[in-house]
């Protein structure tokens, strides 16, 4: 394969060929249709009649387009005792309070594990990543217990105060700070007189915009998509996704509703990360620094 070299601004810049540039586009636009071709056939579910849902052999494509399976979807939600909104306002409220509360907490204790040097800070970060090992459900009955112990069972904080504390956002953050943030560069600042907290605001954080996007991500889908929880009993708490889920226990005549709620659950997890995708994309390209 060919190459050129070009000069520009005095530096020499290496190119691949044109016919190198044509494949690997090629290649990447085959893969991006690969992997949206399952949401592309949840799309085409839910606008399917019951009859194509169940049609065996089942097909890809929809024959006869409809939006029926939406509009069921919000009669049964709007017939529920408790109003559809209550339900998506849990939901966004829960999502967003749970997402902003593991940020700042994360990002606050990264950036005291990684740049402030005080006895113990090592044993502590081990114990984070030993909290990683166990899974949520090998600790569900010492959660219960400590929920009844502060009186948050059956309340928002239940679910939004353990979102706080996750400790994979901690370990992603402070990763993250120990490689991107200079200590050298803190180090001036605090010289300019900047108290720790300004150093960490307007100097540390900037520089780790692409983790606390990673985060944002992360965090919001996983309370989005927050079922039946354990510590919530009165249905005005209860989420969305909850919601969904005891539309599609209705059986079979349910199916088409079920698919079009599939497309409503994913259309705001989508949208937040195409938007954190494109900033960190351009974060990435802009940010770099160097000693």
């Amino acid at each position: 394969m060919s190459k050129k070299i070009r000069i520009r601004k005095h530096s020499v810049v290496l190119n691949r060929s044109k016919g190198g540039d044509f494949g690997i586009g090629i290649m990447l636009a085959a893969m991006g249709a690969f992997m949206f071709l399952p949401m592309l056939y949840a799309i085409l579910q839910s606008l399917k009649p019951l009859d194509e849902l169940w049609a065996f052999p089942p097909r890809f494509f929809v024959v006869n387009p409809t939006f029926k399976n939406y509009t069921d979807l919000f009669t049964l939600m709007n017939t529920s005792w408790v109003p559809f909104s209550r339900y998506l306002f849990n939901t966004v409220f829960i999502s967003v309070t749970g997402t902003f509360g593991n940020l700042i907490l994360s990002s606050m204790a990264a950036y005291a594990l990684s740049k402030i040097k005080f006895p113990g800070r090592g044993w502590m970060f081990q114990m984070v990543v030993l909290s990683l090992m166990f899974n949520a459900t090998a600790a569900s009955i010492a959660n219960f217990i400590a929920m009844s112990l502060l009186g948050w069972v059956d309340t928002y904080w239940s679910i939004i105060v353990p979102a706080w504390g996750s400790t994979l956002g901690l370990y992603l953050m402070k990763q993250f700070m120990e490689t991107a943030v200079a200590d050298t560069v803190l180090e001036s600042a605090r010289l300019d007189g900047c108290s720790e907290f300004t150093t960490f605001l307007k100097i540390a954080m900037p520089m780790v915009k692409p983790a606390w996007l990673t985060l944002i991500v992360y965090s919001f889908q996983g309370l989005w998509n927050t079922g039946a929880s354990i510590y919530i009993y009165s249905e005005e708490f209860k989420t969305f996704s909850y919601a969904i889920s005891q539309i599609l226990s209705g059986g079979i005549v349910r199916a088409g509703a079920g698919a079009a709620s599939t497309v409503v659950m994913m259309i705001v997890p989508i949208v937040v990360f195409v938007i954190t995708q494109s900033n960190i994309i351009e974060t990435m390209a802009s940010s770099g620094m160097k000693d």
